[in-house]
């Protein structure tokens, strides 16, 4: 009898396990469905640098609501680094990513931000529809 209790106990907490291991993993996959954009920046910014971050925050909110993530990461914070160096990112960097994906569009957010918003909301919708659609 002790034995059938034992072997029921240990069968129990071997299933229970392998369930906590699949919804960590289901979250993962989620996670890594997910599109992120990231703006690094630098404390001291210029106007253009936080119209970049303005029109994309509002782009993002009008075009997907919370179906996209948009973060703005001072990288002169310590708590930034880690993610900066995981991204492989070093200055001013305006980033779209979805699991291992990364699209860099720093440079048309530089261009458009300020002087043609319509374009730089196109070139957002343009870029994160393709990688929803992966």
């Amino acid at each position: 009898m002790k034995k059938i209790q034992l072997f029921s106990i240990s069968f129990l907490l071997l299933m229970s396990s392998f369930i906590c291991n699949a919804q960590t993993q289901k979250k993962e996959v989620a996670a890594t469905n997910q599109v992120e954009a990231y703006y690094f920046h630098n404390t001291a910014r210029c106007v253009t640098c936080k119209t970049v971050e303005s029109e994309t925050k509002a782009n993002l909110e009008n075009l997907y609501g919370i179906q996209v993530t948009f973060k703005a990461l001072n990288l002169e914070d310590n708590a930034t680094k880690a993610i900066a160096k995981k991204l492989k990112v070093s200055g001013q960097t305006l980033l779209l990513v979805k699991g291992d994906k990364k699209i860099n569009i720093t440079n048309e957010g530089f261009m458009y931000a300020r002087t043609n918003p319509a374009k730089f909301k196109a070139v957002i919708k343009e870029k994160v529809d393709g990688l929803l659609d992966q």
